[in-house]
């Protein structure tokens, strides 16, 4: 998060220098943006270190949806910077201006773009690593802004090559149009997050070939699991029916090895059995 930091703020101000040389309300729309990302990361840090903390006597289950809020943030925030660029944009296009500089400000952005595309896939690496929402969110973030740069660059340089200086207005407006989509989609991925969204689908049927497997090998049958999703947390309940006549000892050992089995599949998961007699269990 500090590599997002210290990135935003380079490409804030390589982008309002190509604005400032150019006069182009795109570059403008381009370099908003980046504002963007900078009060993201700083947002994002403060929400790992809170997420990287232990569980305690008011949080049993530790911090983790904290990286949640972070997200919450980022959309909200992407939202504002949305609603300057439209409205700046409409302003310029009833009121087109030439562009100055053109030259200068293409190699400012495309230094940014790039700058911006290797920290972007640096973080949502990392954030995939670590199963950090917060780190894989502003990673996809930055690398929405690198194709953004790739459209204002593509329609500055017709601006340049046509005269036609009404693109300018019109790619800052499709550029806050491609700005309010990423930030739906992030606070729609936030939201479900905060409301205790079941774990994914690929590993729902990773806990299920877990469960079909030991089901096979032992004489037990599981309900459907159910599982929650708590930042880079994951929490799986299981409900295990073994025969009547089993000992506690017995079950609790074969619950154990179970244990074991859904750790090895999902690492860092905590799971949590209950054990019930096979007759009342209702098979998944």
């Amino acid at each position: 998060m500090w590599l997002a930091i210290a990135a935003a703020v380079v490409t804030i101000v390589l982008k309002v220098l190509a604005a400032a040389l150019t006069g182009s309300v795109g570059f403008l729309s381009d370099a908003l943006e980046s504002g963007v990302n900078l009060v993201a990361a700083v947002v994002g840090l403060v929400a790992l270190r809170v997420a990287a903390r232990p569980a305690d006597a008011t949080h049993h289950f530790g911090h983790g949806k904290a990286e949640y809020v972070s997200a919450l943030v980022e959309g909200a925030m992407i939202f504002v910077a949305a609603a300057l660029i439209i409205w700046s944009a409409t302003q310029r296009l009833f009121d087109p201006q030439p562009l100055e500089q053109v030259g200068l400000g293409l190699v400012l952005t495309t230094a940014a773009a790039l700058l911006n595309l290797v920290v972007g896939l640096v973080l949502i690496r990392a954030g995939k690593r670590h199963r950090s929402v917060t780190l894989q969110a502003d990673g996809q973030h930055l690398l929405t802004d690198v194709w953004t740069s790739i459209g204002v660059l593509v329609g500055i340089a017709a601006v340049a090559v046509t005269g036609w200086y009404w693109l300018d207005p019109v790619i800052a407006l499709l550029v806050g149009a491609n700005i309010l989509w990423t930030g739906y989609r992030l606070l729609k991925k936030s939201l479900s997050g905060l409301l205790s969204a079941a774990l994914p689908d690929d590993e729902l049927k990773t806990i299920d070939a877990v469960l079909s497997d030991f089901q096979a090998e032992h004489d037990v049958i599981f309900a459907a699991p159910r599982t929650v999703e708590s930042g880079r947390d994951r929490y799986i309940y299981l409900v295990m029916g073994v025969p009547e006549a089993w000992s506690v000892a017995q079950a609790h050992a074969l619950a154990d090895q179970l244990e074991v089995r859904v750790a090895e599949a999902l690492p860092g998961a905590g799971t949590f059995i209950h054990v019930e007699p096979d007759h009342t269990v209702a098979r998944r």
